[in-house]
């Protein structure tokens, strides 16, 4: 896997877990060779993910709708910057470039990118893997649901790992903190395989739980 397209959003979002997050997955795409894809903004989460994987002096490549340069939020710093005409151009470019695709915490433009992406996977358009990062509890709950059922059982989509971030007051605390802060590490394994992963969920006491997909487990 050569590159990855992440979307996310251009705000930083209600939580300070999803900016830990984006900074965390921009170091771990780089630390591993693979370039990350974005939507070229200096803004948001979009800034965190690309600051974190320039640092680590990954590739870079961000793709931006002419208006928005006009705005003055385009990321000067990257490896690479593609202006192009229009938002459709944008998600074109950007699916071109990629070779795997996960989604980020973000409003109604990060979750239509993603879905566009998962519908084309659908239609056979494509058959690049697609995974959700679920930071901070961000799509639990209905959402969730409806995610691992709808899109899941059609090994479409990957489900992703809660990245929340706890209180470490003691060794215990601190082990599962740890874990969590692995799971950017699995999701991108399980891109790098075949796109087909298992749903899983990680448990209050640290441990996953295959909800579905490849045969059941329990991990701590």
């Amino acid at each position: 896997m050569k590159r990855v397209c992440v979307f996310c959003g251009s705000s930083p979002g209600a939580e300070p877990t999803y900016a830990q997050a984006a900074r965390n997955l921009g170091s771990i795409l780089a630390k591993s060779g693979i370039g990350l894809v974005y939507g070229g903004a200096s803004v948001g989460l979009m800034a965190e993910i690309a600051n974190a994987a320039m640092q680590a002096h990954g590739e870079v490549i961000g793709v931006i709708p002419r208006s928005l340069v006009e705005k003055e939020v385009a990321h000067g710093g990257l490896t690479d910057l593609r202006v192009v005409d229009s938002m459709h151009q944008r998600k074109a470019l950007m699916a071109e470039l990629s070779d795997g695709f996960i989604a980020m915490p973000g409003g109604l433009g990060t979750l239509e990118e993603f879905f566009e992406v998962l519908t084309w996977a659908q239609l056979g358009m494509h058959t690049k893997p697609c995974g959700l990062l679920n930071v901070g509890g961000f799509t639990d709950g209905d959402r969730g649901a409806y995610l691992a059922e709808e899109l899941g059982a059609r090994r479409i989509l990957l489900w992703g790992f809660d990245q929340r971030a706890v209180d470490a007051p003691d060794e215990a605390a601190r082990e599962r903190k740890r874990r969590k802060l692995q799971w950017a590490e699995r999701l991108l394994e399980e891109l790098a395989r075949d796109g087909r992963a298992p749903i899983l969920r990680w448990q209050r006491d640290g441990s996953m739980v295959q909800l579905g997909g490849r045969a059941a487990r329990s991990t701590r």
